[in-house]
């Protein structure tokens, strides 16, 4: 008999130990396969995917020990393989009775283990921490846990606790585990995990009630500042390998450690939940708003995203102009850097990157604070950090590895796949950098040049590739290397500038327009992109003939720039392929954009 939608949410490791008590007739039957294709066939089903509790909504108060939840996160650290009971025996002390049972999905076994039995299989599983997305925008949260389930009332938390909202002292310390949330940082998708209840036994021996930590004072290793929500260990089981630190996810032998690394790798479950990964899949995106297949198996989606897009376009640049003080030139670039995607790697160069420095910002009524949170609305994920003096001396913006706690302290750079990176330069005052400032701003350097972040492994660096879209606002040219600047020209009078400011906002949009925005973004970033041989060759002859009265007026670096401004104009069109078109519009707005620089160059003498 099959089991019911209630059994394999409110107990899947009863559906597991069936399919085993099933299998021990049958010792081919590959009853693990047949275990994970069953939850995933289960989610297949209309809106199953809303019947399963999300640890990113729902307080793990008000989850069921050993049920079925999602999480949405990225994979901050993967400590070593750890050794565990996958088959055993127990012996009933009054009848003698031997019964194998299945070690896998759970952190303790039952009691009356026969450690003699030769019917003991010793299996190995990955543990994970992850925490939830960061810089996840409100937006996202909000939509996702608008369609959240209401778990079941069967289980009564012992005590009252806040939300994660709220819990921004939780000093209260509760033995019962809690569910991990869905990674997110390369981008993979919803898992399963069985959140485990044994943790209250295997606390008390893996850590000494000394070490008892609330969570005020335990660092739970977010990388950005001021994040909220639960961390967790996902204990992997299969093709571990497959997956990477910073990767974003959703999912449904005892080691000697040092006291420190007992405490890292072993905090209390009520901070700390432990999930047991059943399934999980790639996301490309974390846009609650498009559908959880890709692009290309929902073409009834894709066909009608395609059809609104150039209106669409439209809207959002009369929206930027705006916001961008009537500039409608910095509103086009503004939202192709918006759209750009690290789509490929030519041995360390990284192809598709599209670094934005929008310079002439007015340091005035916090202007560059609120073009951020106008961002902020429109992206999934984002982080501003303001390039002030004590910022860059003081943060670690770069994760480095803790040999005593053996795990790698998190840095504010270890963010998720195309996140928007809003660097505020126009915070920047005059003042010395020290060695960490330095250190900062090179790091900063490298990813924008390199798509990459050097992991500080004390000894040597790790390079770890990321793809992230960084946008840098200043006064003059920025500090930083860039792919593209443009000065920003403001068609607003001096004398009205400050009332102008003032009134942007991002309310000046509804929902349901900011959504239309949302999912143009997203989807313009998707889709595939191809050259034909044709418009190859046309490209060519054009970079010939631009070149045949003055060599220097056009190099190879400005060619692979139009190029690049070409690929997101198409894409921003919804368009897959470049047309003799958009080739023609990426030129001309490439020559306004270089025109523009020149004058400003020639107004402001050396100043680029």
């Amino acid at each position: 008999m099959m089991p019911s939608t209630q059994d394999w949410i409110n107990n899947p490791l009863g559906v597991v130990e069936g399919m085993f008590a099933a299998s021990q007739n049958n010792p081919n039957s590959a009853w693990e396969a047949k275990a994970v294709e069953f939850f995933k066939d289960k989610l297949k089903e209309k809106d199953a995917h809303t019947w399963v509790p999300s640890l990113n909504d729902v307080p793990l108060h008000y989850l069921k020990p050993n049920s079925l939840v999602k999480f949405r996160c990225l994979i901050q650290d993967m400590f070593d393989p750890e050794f565990y009971m996958g088959v055993y025996e127990t012996v009933d002390p009054s009848t003698k009775a031997k019964v194998l049972r299945c070690g896998k999905y759970k952190d303790v076994t039952e009691c009356g283990v026969d450690f003699n039995s030769r019917n003991t299989v010793t299996a190995e599983r990955q543990t994970f921490y992850c925490v939830p997305i960061p810089g996840e925008s409100p937006w996202v949260k909000e939509i996702s846990s608008s369609s959240r389930v209401v778990p079941s009332t069967s289980y009564v938390p012992s005590r009252h606790k806040r939300s994660y909202e709220e819990d921004d002292d939780v000093d209260d310390m509760d033995t019962q585990p809690q569910k991990q949330r869905e990674p997110h940082s390369g981008l993979k998708a919803p898992s399963l995990n069985v959140h485990s209840n044994g943790d209250c036994k295997r606390q008390e021996t893996e850590a000494p009630s000394s070490q008892a930590t609330s969570a005020s004072h335990l660092d739970l290793n977010f990388p950005l500042p001021g994040e909220k929500g639960p961390s967790c260990l996902v204990k992997v089981y299969d093709d571990w390998d497959s997956f990477k630190l910073n990767d974003t996810l959703e999912f449904p032998y005892e080691c000697m450690e040092t006291a420190e690394e007992q405490r890292v790798h072993s905090p209390p479950a009520s901070l700390v939940p432990r999930l047991h990964m059943i399934h999980a899949k790639s996301l490309p995106h974390n846009n609650p708003l498009l559908p959880s297949a890709t692009l290309e198996d929902n073409s009834a989606f894709l066909s009608s995203t395609l059809s609104e897009m150039v209106s669409v376009r439209e809207e959002l640049l009369a929206y930027f102009t705006h916001v961008l003080l009537g500039d409608a030139l910095a509103a086009e670039y503004l939202v192709l850097h918006l759209i750009s995607s690290v789509y490929a790697r030519r041995d360390v160069l990284p192809l598709g990157k599209f670094t934005l420095n929008l310079s002439g910002c007015p340091t005035v009524a916090s202007y560059t604070e609120r073009l951020y949170q106008i961002i902020q609305h429109l992206v999934p994920s984002s982080y501003y950090l303001g390039m002030s003096l004590q910022n860059m001396n003081q943060m670690r913006l770069v994760p480095k590895k803790d040999y005593v706690a053996n795990r790698l302290v998190s840095g504010a750079l270890q963010l998720a796949r195309n996140t928007s990176l809003f660097l505020d330069e126009t915070q920047l005052e005059q003042g010395q950098l020290d060695t960490t400032g330095v250190r900062n701003v090179t790091a900063l350097g490298n990813l924008i040049s390199w798509q990459k972040v050097d992991y500080d492994f004390n000894y040597h660096q790790m390079e770890f590739p990321c793809n992230i879209n960084v946008l840098i606002a200043s006064e003059g040219r920025s500090l930083l290397p860039s792919d593209c600047q443009i000065h920003l020209q403001s068609q607003v009078a001096p004398d009205h500038m400050d009332e102008y400011l003032s009134s942007i906002h991002v309310h000046q949009q509804t929902s349901s327009q900011l959504n239309k925005f949302r999912m143009y973004m997203s989807v313009a970033r998707l889709l595939d992109y191809s050259i034909s041989d044709e418009m190859t060759k046309s490209v060519e002859d054009d970079f010939v003939d631009m070149r045949k009265d003055d060599p220097q007026s056009i190099s190879a670096e400005d060619l692979h720039r139009m190029l690049i401004v070409a690929r997101l104009l198409s894409l921003s069109l919804g368009q897959t392929s470049l047309s003799r078109d958009s080739w023609l519009r990426a030129k001309h707005i490439e020559m306004l954009r270089r025109s523009r620089m020149e004058q400003h160059k020639c107004v402001n003498g050396n100043e680029p």
